[in-house]
């Protein structure tokens, strides 16, 4: 047997042994203005999800995802540093870049996205929530799965749960994820990302409100076996079950503090689902 007969004998491929691994990734939260929320679905999967991203080098995957009223009204803390209103944040974004590509990946994104402006193909009727861009950090698995991470975005999940913490003095990205590897993980598999700067040429509708010490933590529900809504439904009851108390559990573990926790639910291409369940 060559070298790839050998690797994939078994499913779960350490990270340092994939050939394809995440380096960093896009994580864009936004909110379409009131009246404008059905076009721009429309614009962001027909238009700028590809031009804007997937066409470009270096990136290899891209999932949306939508955050109903339901979803919004289990967010926590109600005060946050990542949105001014817990209601406001329904559409996200996240994008794999290669590893150790990111640099050459953030140079074309910039260019791209400020041709795009230049030649009328943006969506003006929108507010960047939390736009950031994050590196690669752990990753944990629930049991049972030998899911990786790299596929976690072209898997049909349900959707998908974001936990944004603050990181207590003298803690680091290793300890967030051994915490969360031994809850056990509550998710299919999870990713834990820390924070890189954003380019100084990037368009100036795009702030920079990203703090040094914030941790990203994304798990991917399952929820396979229903059809929608009842997919969405199976987000919703993780996120009581299991993700509802991890705020108190990441603080009493000495990690910090979360400072934003919200369930999203997986867009339906091609549809309108979900757009009127926003507010």
């Amino acid at each position: 047997m060559n070298v790839s007969e050998t690797r994939y004998q078994t499913p779960n491929v350490p990270r340092d042994d994939r050939q394809i691994r995440v380096g960093s990734l896009l994580f864009t939260m936004v909110e379409p203005h009131t009246g404008h929320e059905v076009a721009y679905n429309r614009w962001y999967e027909r238009d700028h999800f590809y031009a804007g991203c997937m066409v470009g080098t270096w990136q290899f995957a891209g999932a949306r995802y939508i955050a109903t009223k339901e979803c919004k009204a289990r967010r926590y803390p109600k005060e946050s540093p990542i949105t001014p209103d817990p209601m406001i944040g329904s559409y996200l974004a996240v994008y794999w870049v290669l590893d150790d590509h990111h640099d050459d990946w953030n140079a074309w994104g910039v260019e791209q996205v400020n041709w795009l402006h230049a030649n009328d193909r943006m969506f003006e009727e929108r507010d960047h929530i939390h736009t950031a861009l994050y590196k690669y950090a752990g990753e944990a698995n629930a049991p049972g799965s030998s899911m990786p991470v790299e596929l976690a975005l072209d898997r049909a999940y349900a959707g998908m749960i974001t936990l944004i913490g603050e990181m207590a003095d003298g803690v680091d990205a290793g300890q967030v994820t051994a915490w969360l590897d031994g809850l056990p993980c509550p998710g299919d598999v999870a990713l834990v990302g820390t924070p890189l700067p954003l380019r100084g040429d990037r368009p100036a509708d795009v702030p920079d409100t990203q703090a040094d010490n914030r941790v990203l933590i994304m798990a991917w529900i399952d929820g396979h076996r229903g059809r929608w809504p009842a997919r969405g439904n199976a987000v919703l009851k993780a996120f009581d079950k299991h993700f509802a108390g991890l705020g108190d559990a990441f603080a009493a573990a000495g990690l910090g503090q979360i400072v934003f926790a919200s369930p999203f639910l997986s867009t339906v291409p091609g549809t309108d689902t979900y757009t009127d369940q926003l507010w």
